[in-house]
């Protein structure tokens, strides 16, 4: 039985409700699920950004202290993070320091409070991904929607090979 969770598994709790960690907790203790499959409604729309320590264009991981953490919330909004004012970012692991989640009922509404939430977020004292959250929220292609896989790299103008 497989029993991993995906990174994006919040983009799915809060389009289905569902909390699917809790569920799974639920089948390792031996209990049934709490819903039957055909019970699941997907109702509007979540977007996922990935907040790493690295630099925004070359990826370059970024390890070292944040010495400011500042995370956006409100309606719609779920950060998912183990960092915080002072933590050490390590420079032997995977880079990532949090999960920025928004929710909206159409697809627009999740886009324009990522936008938000990220103008909101502050973390200093290393580098991070959140500006290029930012330039791709804002870049035409993306709103328009039907990117392909090589969509980053074409846009940073990476070699794809």
């Amino acid at each position: 039985m497989n029993t991993r969770v995906q990174v994006e598994h919040p983009v799915t709790e809060m389009i289905t409700g569902i909390d699917i960690v809790q569920e799974q907790i639920r089948i390792a203790a031996g209990e049934k699920l709490s819903f039957r499959q055909r019970d699941i409604e997907f109702k509007g729309h979540a977007i996922e950004c990935r907040i790493n320590a690295e630099d925004p264009y070359t990826f370059v991981p970024s390890p070292g202290r944040i010495t400011t953490f500042h995370m956006p919330g409100g309606p719609g909004v779920r950060v998912d993070t183990h960092a915080y004012q002072n933590y050490m970012v390590p420079p032997h692991y995977d880079s990532m320091i949090g999960k920025l989640i928004t929710y909206g009922n159409t697809r627009e509404q999740a886009i324009a409070k990522m936008r938000i939430a990220l103008s909101e977020m502050a973390v200093e004292g290393i580098k991070t991904n959140i500006a290029l959250h930012r330039d791709l929220l804002a870049d035409a292609a993306f709103h328009l929607g039907g990117t392909s896989i090589h969509y980053l790299e074409q846009k940073l103008g990476l070699n794809s090979k």
